[in-house]
């Protein structure tokens, strides 16, 4: 196998998984976005594992990891904290963060919390603020989710969602990627590797984060938790290296976002992959030259990881 397989607690008694491939001395973690898992990271993996150990945790309530039992759960603040779990029980010093959407936004939470246990961070198509554009077409396929009957269904309802995004893909593409999204359940049918629970707090109101947004913008309300209620704050807390890859064609990470990142941090490195919406692969070409000049530069730069 070219991974070991491994699980751990969480501080609430979940059991979850994550891969481990690679044995170098310096560390990255592979986070990946709100309904995938660590299986994305398989090809990125393989690419680094020869000069780098290389950890990609399925969050919970996804891929090999136990649901949730109670849905709200599944959010930054319980992400986040198992995320600073799995470095204490994998006894990770410094690791480099890759994080795929949501996993790019708690990456620049942990850069808010614990800057110190930080290398650098790659933020793939993910900063402080989600455009519109893209919340919208995330709760249209969010609420029209059904269940397929065969592979063959559950790689259309893949590209029905995610073709305009990936445009120029091979059609083999969608099927070898339905077996990084679908799992077989006992009769053989597939099901997708995610908790349904997810989706379901995405199409409720959120009712709770307009009244937080409200009073942080007067002032009373900051932090939750020691986590920023603003993402802006967290993404101001990321003083060490960054590189973002942002997708050309995203709906989620605006233009004028990036820029607005530039402004706070101004040796932020921006790579724009072409051809790739909501989310870059990081199999492209482009994605793997980006992410290895960058690491090359940490080198260079003599910081630890």
């Amino acid at each position: 196998m070219q991974y070991q397989e491994n699980r751990y607690r969480s501080a609430d008694g979940l059991e979850l998984y994550y891969r481990d491939y690679g044995s170098g001395e310096k560390t990255i973690v592979c986070l990946p976005g709100l309904s995938r898992n660590s299986k994305d990271f398989h090809d990125l993996a393989l690419h680094l594992a020869s000069r780098y150990r290389v950890i990609c945790p399925d969050l919970r309530g996804r891929g090999c990891s136990q649901h949730d039992p109670n849905g709200r759960n599944y959010n930054i603040v319980t992400y986040t904290q198992d995320v600073r779990r799995l470095l204490d029980v994998a006894k990770l010093e410094k690791p480099i963060l890759i994080g795929t959407s949501l996993g790019g936004f708690i990456a620049m939470t942990m850069a808010s919390l614990v800057p110190a246990r930080l290398c650098a961070i790659v933020l793939n198509d993910a900063g402080p603020e989600i455009d519109p554009t893209g919340v919208k077409r995330i709760l249209a396929y969010a609420s029209a989710q059904k269940p397929v009957s065969n592979w063959q269904d559950a790689a259309a309802q893949l590209k029905a969602n995610f073709g305009a995004a990936l445009p120029g893909v091979p059609e083999t593409f969608w099927a070898e990627h339905a077996r990084l999204s679908y799992v077989e359940n006992e009769d053989g049918v597939p099901v997708a590797a995610v908790d349904p629970k997810i989706y379901t707090s995405l199409k409720s109101p959120d009712r709770v984060g307009r009244i937080l947004k409200f009073l942080n913008s007067v002032g009373l309300v900051k932090k939750i938790r020691g986590i920023p209620v603003d993402a802006w704050e967290s993404f101001r807390a990321v003083t060490m290296p960054c590189l973002v890859l942002r997708g050309a064609l995203s709906d989620i990470l605006a233009e004028a976002t990036v820029e607005r990142m530039r402004a706070i941090k101004p040796d932020l490195v921006v790579v724009t992959i072409p051809n790739r919406g909501h989310a870059p692969l990081l199999d492209e070409t482009e994605s793997l030259a980006a992410i290895d000049s960058f690491l090359e530069s940490l080198v260079s730069q003599g910081k630890p990881g």
